[in-house]
């Protein structure tokens, strides 16, 4: 970007927002863009008792929204990639954890997403219906999908380089842009720096909501679904594609043993991190990672000054 940016940080849906921008936002833009993160949010969060996915678990169908289609087919590849472990009707198996409504954070057992989801949920002809009760969470290309929405509202209204980043999910216009690759560890360091040019960049990892458990140990937000519990193999996941609900989806499914061959086949580039620290990542990815090869293994190293470049 040029000297003379614009940043425009706010809070929404339980994260910090930033905008950055080559020329300033007019009001009414802003209202625009607050405008999408509240219908998306009235649409589909399972955290508050007025929306749609709320009263869906209530009354059973429901009109779907324009992003139904293309979510909910997301979550039809995810599904296969991983044999399952993704899900979208989750949500029951992370209130059972504690990651409710009312962010309780009270362990109240393990409960398995159910597995047949696709003959529960269905979405056509605008319509969107469960057969059974359950509690759709999209979060695992949810929030990509809403960064999407929100860069195409700065595009429409500003010319020139612009950056929408949710929280550390992020779409990138123009650029490039070097983004630092935050250690699930340490929030102070980084594993990397990962230059993105026209394109988006969305991470998941195991620390950024977290609990203790009522049985000793820790709980987290990514949940094998067939099993309700949270994984344990991996510790942090970084995808980079054409659009943010892609790379969003693709950091999710990277948890499982089926997210680099779903990665392959959409082109998505990706890195992630096992518990143990050991760092993996896609043929040809062009992160420039800090990595240490120890004994033919790679190992994220203990410190590395945290960066966001631009």
């Amino acid at each position: 970007m040029s000297a003379a940016l614009d940043l425009w940080r706010f809070d929404a849906i339980g994260t910090t927002w930033e905008i950055v921008t080559a020329a300033p936002l007019a009001t009414a833009v802003r209202d625009d863009i607050r405008a999408t993160i509240d219908a998306f949010d009235r649409a589909w969060s399972r955290f508050r008792p007025d929306s749609l996915v709320s009263d869906l678990s209530r009354s059973g169908s429901t009109p779907a929204p324009a992003d139904a289609g293309a979510m909910l087919d997301a979550f039809e590849a995810l599904a296969d990639a991983t044999g399952g472990a993704v899900n979208p009707l989750v949500g029951a198996s992370l209130d059972a954890l504690g990651y409710d409504a009312a962010y309780t954070l009270r362990d109240r057992g393990v409960r398995a997403a159910p597995a047949e989801w696709r003959d529960l949920l269905t979405w056509h002809d605008g319509v969107l219906a469960l057969a059974s009760p359950a509690i759709i969470d999209v979060g695992a290309l949810g929030k990509g999908r809403l960064v999407d929405l929100v860069l195409d509202v700065v595009a429409a209204a500003v010319p020139g380089d612009a950056v929408v980043d949710a929280g550390g999910d992020l779409a990138v216009r123009g650029g490039p842009h070097r983004i630092g690759l935050e250690h699930p560890f340490d929030p102070r360091r980084a594993i990397g720096v990962w230059e993105v040019q026209d394109a988006a960049l969305c991470a998941s990892a195991t620390n950024r909501r977290s609990w203790p458990s009522a049985t000793g140990g820790t709980l987290h937000h990514v949940l094998d679904a067939r099993t309700g519990r949270p994984v344990r193999t991996y510790a942090a996941t970084w995808a980079v594609a054409a659009d943010a609900m892609t790379a969003d989806a693709v950091a999710t499914a990277l948890f499982f043993d089926g997210g680099p061959r779903l990665a392959s086949e959409w082109g998505v580039e990706w890195v992630r991190m096992t518990t143990d620290g050991r760092v993996e990542w896609s043929p040809g990815c062009r992160a420039e990672l800090f990595v240490a090869v120890e004994g033919g293994t790679r190992t994220a190293p203990s410190s590395r000054p945290n960066s966001l470049e631009q």
